[in-house]
């Protein structure tokens, strides 16, 4: 294959009106470009870039002009599967399903959206390799923003006010992106592909749900989960097109159990090792059966989801392990969240001894397809698997960056996790959000109340956050 331009052609574009409700948006679309100059997935390697047509008639949109607009740049990767280059109009995803997306929504806002693909963990080249296990995800990334900066003089838009945006996997990208700006460390991986020679940081990060710290992901869930031994395992098939859900229940085992005690206090041993501070630079920690000053903190955010429902009228006085008095929750058991939640995977919840899970396929190989990523998983394997390279592990674990010492990090973030959310344990999302803080950056952490595993159910407010920090 001859080498791709990166040079984005300006005369080839469709201008576009698009009316979904009471909304209509007039866009020019750059399709289909691919951002680097030796892909080797031609079917995700590449961007959609949508530019409102009022830029390109000397308007301002929302105090923008096409100088000082933001890029709007969400992924659309989910349980770290390729994720498409996506394009204005209506959601499939299960929460949000049948309105418009958040790509719509970006550009009657007036943000430039460019709209990055990305290899996965099932993608295989005509010889049968697996090219998309990590770290190509956040390659691809990367490289794509690479692409844009390349271009920062064809196009309208502010390349110095990229805000990266996604959703689980996606989240946990969108982490990623924002705390390995132009690490040294995916230089050849880069090179490899032919990515313009550009920074790859960016200026904000919102994760939703971020699925991520995959080496500690299974000591957190069993620490969130603890007590809960009965579990719905949640199936997502695409039936015609459609995303249908089903829930298979069942118990845990009594060996699984045992199991799952040994892995909270493994966690307050990771926990402890950290360093974590509250706002009050109070030291968390936990002892070995899961309590101590960490749990209080997490507790805390979920008092203030529940408190900030309460104030929107909504009713929590049947719910029994929250205290109530005077209009103010003064105490929530977060044991008994988490049996009414429910536990929706089976220990261990990430690096499957029988190497089924996702993450399993994301840290595999080429020619092996599937991977432990822990030496626990590796321990107790029943399918002789191997480990995958603890660095490998390491690119693809935002905290890794996190504070600034290896890489250029985004001076703001924004990070949501749903009260009822089971994918991965609250814990998560906390230690980012803390790690970042304690670094010095802005960030704007919550946990919204009554929401499950789910992204871009708040994009009035994303976007009032947004024109916060780039206005």
């Amino acid at each position: 294959m001859e080498e791709i331009s990166l040079e984005i052609n300006e005369n080839n574009y469709e201008v576009r009106t698009m009316t979904m409700g009471d909304i209509t948006i007039r866009f020019r679309a750059f399709e289909n470009l691919i951002y680097v100059k030796h892909p080797v997935d031609l079917e995700h390697q590449k961007l959609n870039l949508y530019i409102p047509e009022a830029y390109y008639e000397g308007k301002t949109i929302n105090g923008y002009t096409g100088k000082t607009v933001p890029i709007f740049f969400p992924n659309a990767s989910g349980a770290y599967a390729s994720g498409p280059a996506d394009h204005p109009g209506l959601n499939f995803r299960l929460w949000g399903r049948g309105k418009p997306n958040g790509i719509f929504f970006a550009l009657a806002a007036g943000y430039v959206v460019a709209a990055p693909g990305s290899r996965g963990r099932t993608v295989q080249d005509q010889y049968g390799n697996f090219i998309g296990c990590a770290p190509a995800p956040i390659v691809d990334l990367k490289a794509a923003v690479r692409y844009l900066r390349h271009n920062k003089d064809r196009i309208p838009g502010n390349t110095n006010c990229i805000i990266s945006n996604g959703t689980s996997a996606g989240g946990a990208l969108s982490a990623l992106l924002g705390t390995s700006g132009n690490s040294s460390e995916y230089e050849p991986y880069l090179e490899r592909l032919g990515a313009a020679e550009e920074r790859d940081d960016v200026f904000a990060a919102s994760c939703y749900t971020p699925i991520m710290d995959l080496e500690h992901a299974d000591m957190a869930y069993e620490w969130m989960f603890h007590g809960v031994n009965h579990y719905e395992l949640h199936i997502t098939k695409s039936i015609n097109g459609e995303l249908r859900e089903s829930f298979v229940p069942g118990d845990m085992t009594q060996e699984q159990i045992r199991q799952s005690d040994y892995l909270v206090a493994q966690f307050a041993t990771y926990i402890n090792s950290l360093g974590l501070k509250n706002e009050k630079d109070q030291v968390l920690t936990l002892a070995p059966d899961g309590t101590g000053s960490f749990l209080d903190y997490v507790t805390s955010f979920v008092i203030s989801a529940a408190q900030t429902a309460l104030k929107e009228n909504i009713d929590l006085s049947k719910i029994h392990w929250i205290t109530i008095k005077d209009g103010t929750i003064t105490s929530l058991d977060l044991a008994k969240h988490a049996q009414y939640a429910t536990r929706m995977k089976q220990l261990p919840a990430f690096d499957h001894w029988d190497l089924s899970s996702p993450e399993n396929e994301l840290f595999g190989t080429a020619n092996c397809q599937f991977q432990h990523f822990t030496q626990y998983g590796q321990i107790h394997s029943t399918a002789g698997g191997t480990l995958c390279d603890p660095h490998m592990v390491s690119l693809m674990n935002p905290l890794t960056f996190a504070k600034g010492d290896r890489s250029q990090v985004s001076p703001h973030w924004r990070i949501r996790f749903g009260t009822l959310d089971r994918d991965t344990s609250m814990a998560i999302s906390v230690i980012l959000a803390t790690t970042l803080r304690q670094a010095g950056f802005d960030v704007d952490y919550s946990m919204p109340w009554g929401i499950p595993h789910a992204g871009d159910y708040d994009m009035d407010k994303l976007f009032a956050w947004i024109d916060s920090i780039c206005k």
